[in-house]
């Protein structure tokens, strides 16, 4: 017999689920298991009204099976399978080949959206058999080529599908969302700060994190939300994998080719960040996923939630391990993390006075350990503006974020180029043994660079950093080798810190 598949989330991968119906004699009932959640069982009630409104009579005593028994089932992507599991066993229908079906059913038989639909496809397409979303899910679905998906509004017009009396159209193979970015701010909207921007261009060049110190009001988010602006646009492979971070996580947002930009609240949990919850839930380091995770005020983050960032940042990927089972997140991420030189906010402002005494600033300081630090490639610190940069009443300064981003645009073509049939994106994504052996180093550089680990007391992490740092820069130039003027200009950036 064709089993009816379901699907179920585990992460962010959609787990194939065989729906096993058996209707005996008895009082009316309706069991499932196969370790059900508390959704899952509630479909009962659903699947039950969906089919008495189409005039399916159900009676007996019915069992439902949910294989593999000892995996965990979530949500209610199972409603549609279980209805159609039930509604087989009646003689309703004949199942003649295989598919994926998901949905949450309400009451009249309509479909409701579902989370998960793009992970339900990426399964569908290994599988090799069709797929059957909600018609609300066939957008997102329409982005994942190589696949037969049909979007429905009613368990009606499925059946109607199934027993050939009217057939389905296929969803069309929707194009790839071009859309326009409005910079907001643009960097020519930003006075001064020429240092900040040019940082801002090889973070946003080789997918750097960085980090801003400087006093109140001296332009630090300012400039961190102008990253916006000069990202270059997703490809394809990496828009299907945000995609399916949000699908994961239900998130009705506008599909776009714009890389994601998340900014945390300093209240924000540990579980909201990284990842957990009683359903494996992505968090917003996930949901940053080949964009940008923007945490202002930096140092009034939670010391254990910073902490619990040091493996992602360096893995680009997060293990979320619960009693429920465990899941490995993506979080590819572009740290921008903004804070002030001390608690008064004023320490090296050449106007105001600091108050806070050597102990409270070697304090605040103590709030960002050397491992967090050490794994931001740049440093840069954000002096007050001129009086006479800061009366200027020019509309623009300096270059539009629509310039660079052409120069940024072009250095990750070329990253893209020399790593791409290795599976790296860009140069901060580089393993240590290719920056150690596949960086072309002028002869110079070498001797050069000994000198300048000796006095900066770089650490083995902290000189890689800085040569993915130098080839971004020599990528920007459009210089096939790292020069010694590379190196010296990624070091300038690894000076800065707080207090």
């Amino acid at each position: 017999m064709i089993p009816i598949l379901g699907v179920t989330l585990r992460g962010i991968q959609a787990l194939k689920v065989e729906v096993e119906v058996e209707v005996t004699g008895g009082l009316f009932y309706i069991a499932v298991v196969g370790l059900p959640d508390a959704a899952v069982r509630e479909s009962r009630e659903r699947v039950r009204a969906a089919l008495r409104s189409l005039k399916i009579p159900i009676r007996g005593r019915i069992a439902v099976n949910l294989a593999p028994a000892d995996c965990p089932k979530e949500g209610a992507l199972l409603d549609l399978p279980i209805a159609l599991g039930i509604a087989r066993r009646l003689g309703v229908f004949v199942m003649k080949k295989p598919a994926l079906f998901m949905g949450e059913l309400s009451l009249d038989g309509r479909l409701r959206k579902t989370r998960g639909a793009v992970p339900a496809a990426l399964l569908a397409k290994r599988l090799g058999i069709p797929l059957f979303v909600p018609q609300e899910n066939s957008f997102e679905v329409a982005l994942v080529p190589g696949i037969e998906a049909y979007g429905i509004t009613t368990l009606r017009q499925l059946l109607y599908h199934l027993t050939g009396r009217k057939k389905l159209s296929p969803i069309k193979k929707n194009p790839f969302p071009e859309v326009p970015v409005t910079p907001d701010p643009d960097l020519s909207d930003i006075k001064g700060q020429a240092t900040a921007k040019r940082a801002l261009e090889i973070a946003a060049a080789g997918h750097h994190n960085i980090l801003f110190v400087g006093s109140p009001g001296s332009g630090k988010t300012m400039l961190a939300r102008a990253m916006r602006g000069i990202l270059p646009p997703l490809s394809h492979k990496e828009l299907l994998e945000t995609l399916q971070i949000r699908s994961t996580a239900g998130l009705d947002s506008e599909i776009t080719s714009q890389p994601p930009f998340r900014t945390v609240h300093p209240t924000a949990s540990t579980v909201s960040v990284c990842g957990g919850g009683a359903s494996l839930r992505p968090g917003e380091v996930s949901l940053a996923h080949r964009g940008v995770l923007f945490l202002d005020e930096f140092t009034e983050f939670r010391r254990d939630m910073l902490e619990a960032l040091r493996q992602p940042l360096e893995d680009g990927e997060i293990v979320v391990s619960r009693a429920v089972g465990r899941a490995i997140f993506p979080c590819r991420v572009l740290l921008i993390a903004v804070c002030n030189p001390c608690r008064c906010g004023w320490h090296g402002d050449p106007v105001e006075s600091c108050i806070c005494s050597s102990y409270e600033r070697e304090r605040y300081r103590r709030k960002l350990s050397g491992p967090i630090l050490d794994r931001i490639d740049l440093h840069v610190a954000i002096p007050r503006l001129l009086p006479r940069e800061l009366v200027s009443f020019r509309e623009k300064q300096g270059e539009t974020s629509a310039t660079v981003r052409k120069r940024v645009c072009k250095a990750r073509e070329r990253q893209w180029r020399r790593w791409g049939n290795m599976g790296y994106f860009n140069n901060a994504e580089l393993p240590e043994r290719i920056v150690r052996r596949g960086l072309r180093l002028n002869s110079d550089v070498r001797p050069f660079l000994l000198n300048m680990v000796d006095r900066l007391r770089l650490s083995g992490r902290g000189i890689s950093r800085v040569l993915k740092v130098a080839r971004t820069i020599a990528d920007l130039d459009e210089s096939s080798s790292v020069k010694a003027q590379h190196i010296a200009e990624a070091l300038a950036y690894r000076k800065g810190s707080i207090a």
